[in-house]
């Protein structure tokens, strides 16, 4: 019985498919291992019938199939209306900061003192450029992000050995993303965890109780936290304490036991000084000038800039922070440094951009968008609509930001997160995933959340998410 040639002994070898020029600046910017193992797969199709074992149709396959660089996260644009999405990324960094972060890839003077060439105090630019954003902190420390400023401080004052009480009110008791909770984050830290007041109402008198409560015990107190509630706001018959007056009761305290407890007040979104437009949202430098002896936030919400937990207070408490062994565990890379120094010194971040743009701006943004698609399909079945974005984050819960967005019909949103490989198309540089909304039958989207810089790129992207559908013959 006459069989065919075996197919195996027509796929090309995995050196002949290597050696091809064409695939030398793939080996070059991805690395051999990406690139042979896109060769395997072009191989394997080889095997299977579905691709033409010549050489040069396994090497365009090889690079239809690599990926644009080594890494696999995938550039995207934020329309979701969310300024400070934690799935996308938080909050993304000004030009001068990715410049910044470039620079510094390299070998940098991150630890260096060219002047002497001597080592220097690690991160140095980015402290000083902290301290001068926020004039009322003696000191600063950075670290990797909000939650290890919190365990830092947690070890440092209360845990770690120490043996004594975090006292902490019911109300604040908050969970984050991925399940973590803040009472099971404190107690990792080795301190106790003494709760006071109620879910919706916590008085001073309720942290004088549990000083009071302490001493009786034979314990001592090494610290006060006060949090931010993210993601939620409690409304109705409510109370909590100001920072103010944690701080009365905190030296009330340091009179009766002859030690002073530090107080730490957690803003978590980051916000270093009062806006006007978030009235409600604590501050750092607020936060100091009402009496709090610390102050943590995060590096990537409001502030705009990259992760990192900010520790900002009283020196000798930000020192004692500093030479904590967990210290060296939690601290910063330089690339981290360098995009956190350019974004405090640096212009206006993407995030300030946002929650400042002008509304009749944002419309007239979406108007274009839409004669974009109406130009290309007459009968695209697309409007401009009002629209509600809103900080994100953990950041001023319950606070709406007007906005415009640009209304498509729900079947757009999985080819937008999902562009076409780039051999598909000519323009495929341009096109990146974008990630909207879906409400009532309708993908939106939001331009606020959507740098105009970024409008060409969102234009490109919605015109072959067109393509796409029409193709599917949606």
């Amino acid at each position: 019985m006459a069989t065919g040639p075996d197919v195996r002994r027509q796929v090309p070898r995995t050196d002949a498919v290597l050696d091809s020029p064409d695939l030398a600046a793939a080996l070059v910017d991805l690395g051999r291992p990406l690139v042979r193992a896109a060769v395997g797969r072009a191989q394997q199709r080889v095997r299977e019938g579905a691709l033409d074992p010549d050489l040069g149709a396994v090497v365009a396959s090889v690079l239809a199939d690599l990926p644009p660089t080594a890494s696999s996260l995938r550039p995207v644009l934020n329309a979701t209306g969310v300024l400070l999405h934690t799935n996308l990324g938080r909050a993304p960094l000004s030009r001068a900061a990715v410049q910044a972060v470039v620079d510094a890839a390299g070998t940098t003077d991150v630890e260096l003192d060219l002047a002497t060439g001597r080592r220097a105090r690690r991160g140095r630019g980015a402290s000083a450029a902290l301290a001068a954003a926020v004039p009322d902190a003696e000191a600063v420390h950075v670290v990797n992000n909000g939650a290890a400023a919190l365990v830092l401080a947690a070890t440092a004052l209360a845990g770690g050995g120490l043996d004594r009480d975090v006292v902490m009110s019911r109300g604040e008791m908050v969970e984050v993303g991925d399940g973590f909770r803040l009472h099971e984050l404190i107690a990792s830290t080795g301190a106790r965890l003494r709760e006071v007041g109620t879910t919706n109402r916590t008085t001073a008198a309720d942290v004088a109780g549990a000083f009071a409560a302490a001493r009786r015990e034979g314990r001592r107190v090494g610290l006060v936290m006060k949090v931010h509630p993210s993601n939620f706001r409690v409304e109705g018959f409510t109370a909590a304490p100001t920072t103010a007056d944690l701080a009365r009761v905190c030296a009330a305290e340091a009179e009766v036991a002859g030690e002073a407890v530090p107080l730490l007040v957690d803003t978590g979104s980051g916000l270093l000084a009062p806006r006007r437009d978030l009235p409600d949202e604590p501050d750092a430098a607020s936060a100091l000038r009402a009496g709090a002896d610390l102050v943590t936030a995060s590096g990537d919400k409001l502030l705009g800039g990259p992760q990192a937990g900010l520790v900002l207070g009283r020196a000798d408490l930000v020192e004692r922070l500093r030479r904590h062994p967990l210290a060296r565990a939690l601290r910063v890379d330089k690339l981290t440094l360098a995009a956190l120094e350019a974004t405090l010194a640096g212009p206006t971040t993407p995030v300030v951009a946002a929650l400042e743009a002008d509304l009749g701006q944002l419309r007239e943004r979406a108007r274009r968008h839409a004669q974009v698609v109406r130009s290309a399909d007459p009968s695209a079945d697309v409007d401009v609509v009002d629209s509600e974005a809103v900080v994100g984050g953990g950041g001023a819960p319950g606070v709406v930001l007007p906005s415009v967005a640009l209304s498509l019909p729900a079947a757009y949103a999985e080819p937008l997160r999902t562009p076409r490989p780039a051999a598909a198309h000519p323009a495929a540089d341009a096109v990146v995933a974008v990630v909207g909304r879906v409400e009532a039958g309708r993908c939106l989207l939001d331009l606020r959340s959507v740098a105009p810089e970024d409008d060409d790129a969102l234009a490109t992207a919605v015109l072959d998410a067109a393509r796409s559908l029409t193709a599917r013959g949606a």
